[in-house]
């Protein structure tokens, strides 16, 4: 089983990013979904898993890729903020992107809304925000388990006090 933890649209947040490690537990591998990528630098100081971070839209152009594609477990996994296709408005170029990319799952942030949904046998994900949910939503970092011998994956959310 591979646990990831998976988190975004922190912002500069560092308690925050503090109360979900804390909350996750121990994890293989961290996943930032974007807005302040750098945060993902600090993320690394408390956790000895990798970090893996993207660009999102209130980054800089050097600080980090706009996409990472993975593969995990078995799983092919595309990680992307999704600012650069229109997830505020609706997710039809995502979902058109990740079968382009053969994706298995795709991770995304950039709502700061949490998420799970498949469409084409793909799974979709969004942590939601760390620092700044909308829309009366709480606070959340989200955990992804892997089985491969088994082909099976998990999404959950945890909500922060």
């Amino acid at each position: 089983m591979l646990r990831i933890g998976v988190l975004g649209d922190s912002h500069g947040d560092i308690r925050s990013i503090n109360q979900a490690v804390s909350l996750t537990g121990a994890v293989d591998l961290w996943l930032h979904t974007g807005d302040f990528c750098r945060d993902a630098m600090f993320l690394a100081t408390l956790t000895t898993a990798p970090v893996l971070m993207v660009a999102g839209n209130c980054d800089g152009r050097n600080e980090a890729k706009p996409d990472e594609f993975l593969e995990l477990a078995g799983f092919q996994l595309w990680l992307t903020h999704g600012h650069r296709h229109g997830v505020k408005q609706d997710t039809h170029d995502l979902a058109d992107w990740a079968l382009r990319y053969e994706a298995d799952i795709v991770v995304y942030g950039h709502t700061h809304q949490a998420a799970t949904w498949s469409q084409d046998g793909i799974q979709f994900f969004n942590p939601g925000s760390v620092s700044q949910p909308r829309r009366g939503n709480k606070r959340t970092v989200g955990l992804l388990e892997l089985n491969a011998s088994q082909h099976q994956l998990l999404f959950q959310l945890i909500s922060l006090p």
